[in-house]
């Protein structure tokens, strides 16, 4: 199974034209995000317009590559305007998987979730001696 990829420098863009996400189509599919992952892109966008059902293995496999993106503080989205398809994504209930109706709007979630790591990782770079110098005014 071959995918069509659209690297940029924050994500990578996958279509694929399976009807289905089963059979060999999840094992080619981990195959590729993990070569992704090595290159070091970490957030995947995944066309999955044509694909109207997964199996056993593609939920699992699913599961691996959006563990595998939120681990490198990447997302994993899903591109998909098929409502039975997005209530079988749903029902799945994988934490942090991201289901949009557009490339566009998935491009824009990934952008969102980058500049939300980066601001969020400045919460917790103070201590204590940064307030060194500030006293609390007693009362006599």
């Amino acid at each position: 199974m071959d995918f069509k990829l659209e690297k940029k420098e924050q994500y990578v863009y996958i279509e694929t034209d399976a009807p289905a996400f089963a059979g060999d189509v999840p094992a080619a599919f981990e195959e590729t995000a993990r070569g992704l992952f090595r290159e070091g892109y970490h957030s995947l966008i995944v066309n999955m317009q044509t694909v109207k059902s997964l199996d056993a293995t593609g939920i699992t496999i699913l599961k691996k590559v959006n563990y595998l993106c939120a681990n490198d503080l990447g997302m994993l989205a899903i591109v998909t305007r098929d409502d039975d398809f997005i209530d079988v994504l749903e029902d799945l209930r994988i934490p942090d998987l991201t289901i949009l109706p557009t490339k566009e709007e998935a491009i824009d979630a990934v952008f969102m979730h980058s500049l939300e790591n980066e601001f969020g990782a400045g919460d917790d770079d103070y201590d204590d001696e940064d307030y060194e110098g500030v006293s609390e005014s007693k009362e006599p």
